[in-house]
């Protein structure tokens, strides 16, 4: 408790005392409580919780409350406010907890469930719930549809008073502003807790009826085994974003000049495809086909991605294989899926002069020719070591410039549309292979230019062909600056006289 800000801890006491004034009429003298009922569902609400402590099963376990709401929601149907908020506590004061301080998150739980249960059975009541459940015999049927009422109106209740609770320790434990304590909980939790509902409903129905107490489980046991499934597909999906992650670190560490370029480009190929309408079991594979797309640079020598001076013909042949290096190392990859073969095509060009295997219209895949424009306009409107970002709207016109030769069309008209929409918000730090300089840089619309902040003297004021950046110029995807009136390279870090006006080097 130590560790706790002294505002939450005194929230966490405040919620502590109410949870336990919630409870006091149950434990008077002749309040004529089912303790059987009582007991029989906070044993069953423990023996959910417990798994999670095991050192054997807790990594594989459902370790939110919320894979047993229906539980306690049952309980909110079946008995009065003060005792369903009993069966609430012992699970949750016993329940796995992942970061410290551990006493503290489980007083909070246990007075936060036991405050929400008793504010669902006190609704559920209220309309008159506990009479339409039915009970054994067939003299005694469950009344529906008006069942469904009261039910829901404890499951909304449920819903507020646990999201109310949710941002009011937000606000006091991590210090959040009230509107972004609150923000978008309520509608994130109130479809699952109206399932939850149902199904507590289901598990009250069955509790009253000549089944007893035993039916519980036709409906515990397969709602604590779907949680299970969901979860276990949350881990894996996490599994994945970490090794993105790292192998996007290990890019930035080896390449510093364009660090977070990666990111920016993932975030950019989205924009582009949620204009052209793809299907958002797409889009996220397309957003890793962004972040990966320079991969490839980890097989490429260090001394030849920070290389200062020109390239020799020999390294641009070795910077061009990036794609198929970068290809070769997700091959076995098999969530990437369509992102595989935007890593190897991305510096294609529409009209075949590309690389690494010259493709053009059409025969390039629709993912590397998303991939192609959001590179190079990252590239342009980032602010580097050597150069100011370009105004987003000076890039989109060089986007159009190229669009047909280079650059696919469509994407160039969706990218636009997408800026006009959403805006774009450039890079906030100036990347040299030595150090990272803050630069103020404006969040730009999609109509209104945009310059870069005060920028410290450059670093490294040269690019890396040692020529010094003019103002005016196109920029290659890679962010640096080709000759005026060439066309923007995909991933170019200045072209050689007479060379084309493709890629020349990997971002």
């Amino acid at each position: 408790m130590r560790a706790t800000p002294l505002a939450a801890r005194a929230h966490i006491l405040a919620a502590a005392v109410c949870a336990t004034l919630c409870t006091l009429p149950a434990l008077r003298p002749g309040a004529g409580i089912a303790w059987t009922t009582v007991g029989l569902l906070s044993a069953l609400y423990l023996a959910c919780e417990l798994p999670g402590r095991c050192r054997l099963l807790g990594s594989s376990v459902p370790i939110s409350a919320g894979s047993f709401f229906p539980l306690l929601l049952a309980a909110a149907f079946l008995l009065p406010p003060a005792a369903a908020a009993l069966v609430a506590i012992p699970g949750s004061l016993v329940g796995r907890v992942e970061h410290a301080p551990a006493t503290a998150r489980r007083i909070w739980r246990a007075a936060q469930l036991a405050l929400t249960v008793w504010a669902a059975s006190y609704v559920h009541g209220l309309l008159g719930g506990g009479a339409t459940l039915g009970g054994p015999g067939p003299e005694r049927l469950p009344d529906f549809p008006y069942a469904l009422l009261p039910a829901c109106a404890a499951a909304l209740a449920f819903s507020l008073v646990l999201t109310a609770l949710d941002g009011s320790i937000l606000a006091t434990a991590e210090r959040l502003p009230l509107r972004h304590a609150w923000s978008g909980l309520l509608p994130r939790s109130l479809g699952p807790h109206l399932v939850h509902g149902l199904a507590g409903l289901m598990m009250a129905v069955l509790w009253r009826s000549s089944y007893g107490p035993v039916s519980a489980l036709f409906v515990l046991l397969p709602m604590y085994i779907s949680c299970w499934i969901f979860s276990q597909y949350h881990r894996e999906h996490a599994a994945h974003r970490a090794t993105i992650r790292a192998l996007v670190q290990a890019v930035d560490i080896k390449d510093t000049y364009t660090r977070g370029h990666s990111e920016r480009v993932g975030r950019a190929s989205v924009l582009i495809a949620r204009e052209l309408g793809m299907a958002e079991d797409r889009l996220e594979v397309l957003r890793f086909a962004g972040i990966l797309h320079d991969v490839g640079k980890l097989c490429v020598p260090t001394r030849v991605l920070r290389k200062d001076g020109p390239l020799t013909p020999e390294e641009r042949r070795v910077i061009e294989l990036h794609p198929e290096y970068g290809h070769e190392i997700v091959r076995g990859i098999g969530f990437l899926g369509e992102a595989r073969a935007a890593i190897l095509h991305h510096h294609e060009r529409l009209d075949g002069s590309g690389y690494p295997y010259g493709l053009s219209g059409r025969e390039i895949p629709e993912f590397a020719r998303v991939v192609a424009v959001a590179d190079a306009f990252d590239a342009m409107t980032s602010t580097r070591s050597y150069r100011r970002g370009r105004p987003v709207p000076a890039a989109v016109e060089e986007l159009k410039r190229c669009a047909g030769t280079q650059f696919d069309p469509q994407m160039v008209r969706a990218l636009a549309r997408g800026l006009d929409r959403h805006g774009w918000s450039t890079a906030s730090k100036v990347v040299t292979a030595d150090e990272t300089v803050p630069v103020p840089v404006p969040r730009v619309g999609g109509g209104a230019g945009a310059g870069a902040g005060d920028v410290r003297r450059p670093v490294r004021p040269l690019s890396p062909d040692g020529l010094e950046p003019a103002a005016g110029r196109a920029v290659s995807g890679d962010g640096l600056d080709v000759a005026a009136g060439r066309a923007v390279a995909a991933d170019g870090y200045g072209l050689a006289p007479g060379a084309q006006s493709s890629v020349d080097r990997t971002r």
